[in-house]
Order: C-alpha cells, then sequence, then structure tokens
C-alpha cells in the first residue's frame, strides 16, 4: 500500500513538472512573440502577465482616462470661476480708486493735444487697478463700476476767460464731460458721476481737451475716483 502510494506521488510531480514545463515553454514563446496578440475586450486575459503589456482594454483604458482628466479639468475651472464670483460678491475681492491733482503746479495746459489728467495724489487704490504714473484706470475684473470726477479751476483776475473741459475716457472713446466757458466767474468747480459696464483689461481716464487748461488747483478739489459695484462673469 506504501509504494502504491510513493507511485501515485511520484506520478503526480511528474505530471506536475511536465505541466510545469509546458507552461514555462509557452511563457518564453509569449515572450519572445513579436507580433500582435489575438484580443478581445473585457472578456480577455493577459497572457502570462507579459512585461510588455498586452492587456486587450489598455486602449480603452487610456480613452477612458483622457475623458475622466478633460472633465475634471473642466469641473476645476468652473469651480475657480465660481469661487471668484462668489468672492466678488461677498466683498473678498475689492475694486476701488480715488485720486486727486497734486497742486505742484498752478495750470495745467494749455496743450496742442488731448492730454490725460495726471491725478497723482493717492489716497486709495484696492485692488491695484488705478495707475498714477499714466493716470489711468485699468479694470482688474469684468464688471459695473461707478466713476466720478470733479474739477475745479480759477482764474487771476477778473473779467479772465475760464476756459476748459474735460472728457471721461473709456477705451479711448468720450462718455462723459465737462466744460466751462466764460468771463463771468473768477472759479468754479463741477463734478459728474455714471455708471459703465466694463470688461477686464478696459481702461478709463480723464483727459483735458488742447488749447484748454485747469488753474488755482488745489490738492483734494480736483479729483478721479471709482469703485466696482458688482462683478460680471463672463
Amino acid at each position: 500500500m506504501r509504494r502504491l502510494c510513493t507511485v501515485f506521488v511520484l506520478g503526480l510531480l511528474w505530471d506536475s513538472m511536465r505541466a510545469e514545463n509546458i507552461i514555462s515553454s509557452l511563457r518564453v514563446a509569449a515572450e519572445a512573440w513579436e507580433g500582435e496578440l489575438p484580443c478581445g475586450k473585457w472578456d480577455c486575459e493577459c497572457a502570462f502577465k507579459k512585461k510588455r503589456g498586452c492587456c486587450c482594454a489598455t486602449t480603452e483604458l487610456q480613452k477612458a482616462e483622457d475623458e475622466i482628466f478633460t472633465r475634471l479639468t473642466g469641473l476645476l475651472t468652473n469651480l475657480n470661476e465660481l469661487s471668484d464670483g462668489i468672492l466678488e460678491a461677498l466683498g473678498g475681492i475689492k475694486v476701488a480708486f480715488t485720486a486727486s491733482m497734486s497742486g505742484r503746479t498752478n495750470c495745467f495746459g494749455p496743450f496742442n493735444r488731448n492730454s490725460p489728467v495726471p491725478y497723482d495724489a493717492i489716497a486709495l487704490n484696492h485692488g491695484s487697478g488705478y495707475n498714477p504714473a499714466l493716470g489711468i484706470f485699468t479694470a482688474p475684473r469684468s464688471g459695473l463700476y461707478s466713476f466720478s470726477i470733479s474739477i475745479y479751476s480759477k482764474v487771476d483776475r477778473p473779467g479772465k476767460r475760464m476756459y476748459y473741459k474735460v472728457q471721461l475716457m473709456r477705451n479711448g472713446e468720450v462718455v462723459a464731460s465737462i466744460w466751462e466757458d466764460n468771463r463771468d466767474d473768477s472759479e468754479d468747480s463741477s463734478s459728474h458721476t455714471l455708471l459703465l459696464s466694463l470688461q477686464q483689461g478696459s481702461q478709463v481716464y480723464v483727459e483735458l481737451l488742447k488749447g484748454r487748461q485747469i488753474c488755482g488747483i488745489v490738492e483734494g478739489l480736483n479729483t478721479f475716483s471709482g469703485s466696482l459695484i458688482y462683478p460680471i462673469i463672463d
């Protein structure tokens, strides 16, 4: 009986060795195969987990990964835009400025061409939209903005002509103006406020028309200011 069991075990071992040799031979043959492996789709198996990769679903998986990545990127962009909109709506992003002419000279103008008014004394510049070197406000966000300008001028003697005109410009186009032309007043002031819809990057500034002048400049009387009322999501 013991001898029979021994023979049976030896037979199993022999069969196992033969099977292992067969599998080993097939593995070597598969790894040496240079052609394409016949694969179905999701119901196939990788042949011996071949190192150079022969899984049938590789192409489908890569395509699915690319689609998921594209969708996630789009969702992230939308979330960032929504986050910016919420922050702006709640006051998290502030855009406001106030500047005036410093009065370093008594008169500004006249010039032989239209010239931006140099509001160089900065009282407020939240959002850094106003550039005092250029006298230009550049909208950091798209939205509805409020702008105000005030002009003060004074002549040095009665009967002298007071002659000025300033224009509020948006991207090179006139949107509002203030002017005075008389010999009756020795000093005068005017102001104007309006709302403008701006795209991000739009520029707003005040210019003095050629041949005109502003005199008797006192800091705080000639001002240019603006603020974001609410954002517009593009």
